[in-house]
């Protein structure tokens, strides 16, 4: 008797036990987004026929370092540090420290030479932080903010020159509403060029939300002219290369 009691108790505490995990935490929960119409997903159908194109113009060569080390942030404001590990591992740069031993390889939990980790999980990170953090790595950086001197003409040129290369990877931070997108503030390179259609690659590093995707130069362009609420200064493009004494 005093055995069956026990078993009832287990299967009641494992029942109690289940129905708390399967419990959902509250507020609304989602399973990706759907693209704009103003993106095309890489994936798709058309998206496939634009890197094909692309890649017959020569303005993919940026593209397979950083694809081979493409990754999911670890947290939903991670986009900068997640974006920064890219390049960091794309363009093979050795951090000089254990990673899980005995590699050495960048991770986000490394770059908090600036901000506390825990801080930037909460918050994420600037454009003049994520230069910080760059320039601390062994990366060079040519930073453009897209103020009212910014011109589209030399964004377009920058974008045709820097993705017809593997050594330099350019780095966007722009505003997802602009492009009808969910969200504000975010940080991704750019994959690729398609320089007749007019279209950017762009990797973003929040795949559990949205895919890599096409979008057109001009509408990348005004979604970086958008201003970063916390510093007030819009947002902008990185160049990032490999510094030569590295």
């Amino acid at each position: 008797m005093i055995q069956n009691v026990n078993i009832t108790e287990r299967s009641l505490m494992a029942h109690i036990l289940d129905e708390f995990i399967s419990q959902p935490e509250s507020g609304p929960v989602f399973y990706k987004r759907i693209l704009p119409d103003s993106c095309v997903s890489f994936s798709s159908r058309e998206g496939k026929t634009i890197f094909e194109e692309a890649l017959l113009s020569g303005h993919m060569e940026c593209y397979f370092k950083l694809a081979s080390q493409f990754r999911t942030q670890d947290e939903p404001a991670f986009c900068g540090l997640s974006t920064l590990v890219m390049v960091l591992n794309a363009l093979e740069i050795d951090p000089g420290k254990v990673w899980k031993r005995p590699w050495r390889w960048y991770h986000e939990s490394m770059l908090n030479c600036c901000v506390p980790i825990a801080v930037m999980e909460k918050e994420g990170i600037t454009m003049d932080q994520f230069i910080a953090m760059a320039e601390n790595n062994y990366l060079e950086t040519r930073l453009t903010y897209v103020d009212e001197t910014a011109s589209l003409k030399a964004f377009r040129a920058v974008i045709h020159n820097y993705t017809k290369q593997e050594e330099s990877v350019i780095t966007l931070s722009y505003s997802r509403s602009v492009l009808s997108q969910t969200g504000d503030g975010h940080f991704s390179p750019v994959g690729g060029y398609h320089p007749s259609r007019d279209l950017v690659l762009i990797l973003d590093t929040a795949r559990f939300k949205y895919p890599p995707y096409w979008v057109p130069v001009s509408l990348l362009f005004k979604a970086m002219q958008a201003k970063d609420k916390l510093t007030g200064k819009p947002r902008g493009y990185v160049i990032l290369t490999k510094q030569s004494n590295c």
